[in-house]
């Protein structure tokens, strides 16, 4: 059975990609959250080392720093598509209403008769219906149930889904203005990703998506999305934060060696609109200081996020998961020092809004970047596109496999056949690190003893040969040291920069919101 389903309500909920433990398998789990959580970032290529240039040419070489995303699959996703942009929406006609959004294949939960559809909000020429807000608002609770969530009174939670629906909306409207797209290739590599991280072949996959009441199509539509969605948050937020040389210098004297405890942190975000009234702040601090009254009286720090947080980790609990100090935002940095494990923050106020922390526990202590083995590796890869199929490639690279096992030159195999960047170099990728290569290439590689060659594998790239030549412990190298702090610092602002991007985004749309007219 499937790992959990966390990663398909992370899709549902988060207004972004979500966060992902980058160099871990890929799975339900984390695939996008994140993205998909937003409080982690994807760095992005200025943080690569001068000389690695040619890894997003096709390798399935990730990240310039440890634990990086996959390189690879950044250079396909960000590439331009040869499609034309989609052409904007027009203004529904009247009466009629289109249903959209993932819809369960189970009964809604309420057990009820269903009600004629009708329009809950309006967000530019665009609507949101009932059935989309039922249908979000059911599978709501149901993680909430599984994750054996405190759940908050109905009526509130469906007014918290109701604005992460109009986000969604708000930013996938951009992302069509701009011309961001998510074709079908790249799409179904990454639903092969999700497949491969739960140990299915995609087959079982579907079916345990359909067991838990979802709709295969529907999974894609959501999944395709959450890309675009990231996409538009890399390039509008992620891509304009600024970091100094300067900066990188100061982070490095007073980090590179230092140990560092982890701080596990939830928050509560009550947002502001970006030109607030001096009212309408004393009215969002009123209800900032009833929630934290409320969590003195011992309310459930979880149960308050999913039912009053703005953030797009609410209904996840508020929970931003374990980071080190210097890479949480300033803010939050201040105030974690201070708390002791299960204690909660006074209001603290920022441009965003208002703001409640929770310091769940500190853990562990760590080297900020301790001597790791790096491997010295070549690859032959041979892709799967519309004129090669998998079957077709697997055996091209079966025939190599036997010819290199019989005295057969790797390198010059690789020049003539391999569709990769490092073919001219014979195949090899040089010296990676742990994290560099995508989870199914480094798996094979690590087991791998120098001078050893693996069978044909697959990886969202094709399929690869793989032979070790050498392996080696050493500290990481000064360009390394620079890219991990450029990234850690990019993280540190990245929270604050979103949150503020998205408050411009939903301030400039026109929405309407008919939900107290028309309850759902």
């Amino acid at each position: 059975m499937m790992k959990s389903f966390n990663f398909l309500f992370s899709l549902i909920f988060f207004t972004g990609l979500p966060s992902m433990t980058f160099g871990e398998p890929l799975s339900v789990d984390n695939i996008i959250e994140s993205g998909m959580s937003p409080s982690k970032s994807v760095p992005s290529s200025e943080s690569l080392p001068a000389g690695r240039a040619v890894e997003n040419e096709g390798p399935p070489l990730k990240s310039a720093i440890p634990n990086g995303p996959p390189l690879a699959v950044r250079a396909v996703e960000s590439e331009a598509s040869p499609l034309k942009p989609a052409a904007p929406s027009k203004p529904l006609p009247a009466g009629r209403i289109v249903e959209s959004g993932m819809s369960s294949s189970k009964p809604v939960l309420s057990g009820e008769p269903l009600p004629a559809d009708r329009i809950v909000a309006v967000v530019n020429d665009e609507v949101i219906t009932a059935l989309e807000l039922r249908s979000r608002l059911d599978m709501a609770l149901k993680r909430l149930e599984k994750q054996k969530m405190e759940q908050p009174p109905r009526d509130v939670l469906e007014k918290q889904m109701l604005e992460r629906l109009i986000m969604d909306r708000v930013q996938l409207q951009r992302a069509r203005e701009t011309g961001i797209r998510v074709d079908d290739i790249q799409l179904e590599q990454a639903i092969q990703r999700i497949a491969a991280g739960n140990n299915m072949p995609l087959a079982q996959f579907v079916e345990a998506l359909q067991k838990d009441g979802i709709s295969f199509p529907d999974f894609r539509e959501e999944l395709r999305n959450e890309m675009i969605i990231s996409r538009l948050r890399e390039r509008e937020v992620e891509n304009k934060i600024i970091i100094s040389e300067g900066e990188i210098d100061n982070y490095l004297s007073g980090n590179l060696t230092a140990a560092e405890e982890e701080y596990e942190i939830a928050h509560i975000l009550l947002r502001a609109p970006e030109s607030a009234s001096p009212e309408q702040i004393r009215g969002l601090q009123s209800r900032a200081e009833k929630i934290r009254e409320r969590l003195d009286d011992g309310e459930d720090f979880a149960k308050m996020a999913v039912a009053y947080s703005d953030a797009p980790d609410g209904l996840q609990g508020g929970y931003m998961g374990k980071r080190p100090l210097n890479r949480l935002p300033n803010l939050f940095a201040e105030i974690a020092v201070r708390l002791k494990g299960g204690e909660v923050s006074p209001l603290l106020r920022s441009p965003n809004g208002f703001h409640i922390v929770k310091l769940i526990s500190k853990t562990g202590r760590r080297n900020l970047l301790p001597a790791v083995q790096q491997t010295r590796v070549r690859h032959i890869l041979i892709r799967v596109n519309e004129l090669v199929s998998e079957s077709e490639a697997r055996h091209r690279l079966d025939g190599l496999y036997e010819r290199i096992r019989h005295g057969g030159n790797f390198a010059e195999l690789a020049r003539l056949y391999s569709q990769d960047g490092t073919a001219t170099k014979g195949g090899d990728l040089g010296w990676v690190y742990p994290g560099d290569t995508v989870p199914e290439f480094e798996h094979v590689m690590d087991r791998l003893k120098p001078g050893e060659l693996s069978p044909p594998i697959q990886t969202p790239f094709g399929f690869h040969l793989i032979e070790v030549l050498e392996r080696r412990v050493q500290d990481v190298s000064a360009d390394r040291q620079r890219a991990a702090a450029r990234q850690a610092l990019r993280e540190r602002k990245f929270d604050e920069a979103y949150q503020d991007w998205l408050r411009q985004e939903r301030d400039s749309a026109y929405i309407e919101i008919r939900l107290d007219e028309n309850p759902a």
